[in-house]
C-alpha cells in the first residue's frame, strides 16, 4: 500500500478525532454542571436525572478513551530510533509496574541477561507497547498469578517474551488479537494490542502470540540489533 495515501488518511482521521474530542469536552463540561445542579436530589425524579447524567458521563469518558487510543494508533509510523539497552528499558518499566502487580497478587519474574547487544529503540513508545502487554496480562489474571519476562539472543536479533498464567485465549481470539477494534474485554477499545504491534513493527521487529484457554498466554517480540556506528563500532549495551 502506498505510504502517501495512508499518511493522508491518518492525518485526516487524526483531525476528525480531534474535532470529536472538542465536542466531547464541551459535552462533558455541561454534564458536570448538570450533575452539580442535581448533587442533592430532593425527589425520585431528580435522583433518576442524576443517575442518567452519571451514565452519560461514563459514556462520554468511554468515547474520549477510544479517541485517545485511536490517536495513539494512528500516529505510530516513522519513528526516530537510536541504539538502546533493551534490558534497562524493561527493568525500568517493571520497577514502575511492580506496585500495581503486587496489588493484583501478580508475581513478576525476570530473566534478563546483561550481555544483550543494543537494539534500535524509541524508548517512550516501546515502553508504551510493553505497558500495554503488562496491563493485558494483569487483566487476564483477575485472581493473581505469575508474569515471566525473559530476553535472549535470536538468530536475527533479540527476543523478548512475556508469559502469563492467566485465562488464556481461544484459537479464534488469538488469530484476531492484533486486529484493530477486536477485544474480548467488556468496554475494551480493541486498540491496545493493535497499537503494540504497530509500534513493534515500526521498530523493524515482529510480534507473535501463543495462548491456550486455562493455561495462559505467551507474547514474543523480535527486534533487530542496532546498526553499527561508522567504522564498525557498536554502541555499548549499557549506554
Amino acid at each position: 500500500m502506498p505510504t502517501e495515501p495512508y499518511a493522508e488518511l491518518a492525518e485526516l482521521a487524526g483531525g476528525f478525532i480531534h474535532e470529536i474530542k472538542n465536542h466531547l469536552s464541551t459535552l462533558g463540561l455541561n454534564l458536570q454542571l448538570l450533575a452539580e445542579d442535581f448533587q442533592q436530589p430532593q425527589n425520585q425524579r431528580e435522583r433518576r436525572a442524576l443517575e442518567r447524567i452519571s451514565r452519560l458521563q461514563g459514556e462520554c469518558q468511554s468515547l474520549v478513551d477510544v479517541a485517545n487510543d485511536f490517536l495513539r494508533f494512528a500516529r505510530v509510523k516513522d519513528l526516530e530510533l537510536s541504539p538502546g539497552n533493551l534490558v534497562a528499558v524493561v527493568e525500568e518499566l517493571v520497577d514502575f509496574f511492580t506496585p500495581t502487580a503486587r496489588q493484583a497478587a501478580i508475581d513478576i519474574k525476570c530473566y534478563l541477561p546483561s550481555d544483550l547487544p543494543p537494539v534500535s529503540l524509541n524508548k517512550d513508545l516501546f515502553r508504551q507497547a510493553l505497558l500495554n502487554l503488562m496491563l493485558n496480562a494483569q487483566q487476564a489474571m483477575p485472581d493473581g498469578g505469575e508474569l515471566t519476562i525473559q530476553a535472549g539472543r535470536a538468530p536475527d536479533g533479540v527476543c523478548l517474551s512475556l508469559i502469563d498464567t492467566g485465562k488464556g485465549m481461544t484459537h479464534e481470539s488469538t488469530a484476531k488479537a492484533f486486529e484493530p477494534f477486536f477485544s474480548t474485554k467488556p468496554g475494551g477499545t480493541g486498540l491496545g494490542l493493535a497499537t503494540t504491534r504497530k509500534i513493534v513493527e515500526a521498530h523493524g521487529g515482529s510480534i507473535a502470540i501463543q495462548s491456550e484457554v486455562g493455561r495462559g498466554t505467551k507474547i514474543s517480540i523480535q527486534l533487530p540489533v542496532a546498526n553499527p556506528k561508522p567504522g564498525g563500532e557498536r554502541d555499548e549495551p549499557n549506554s
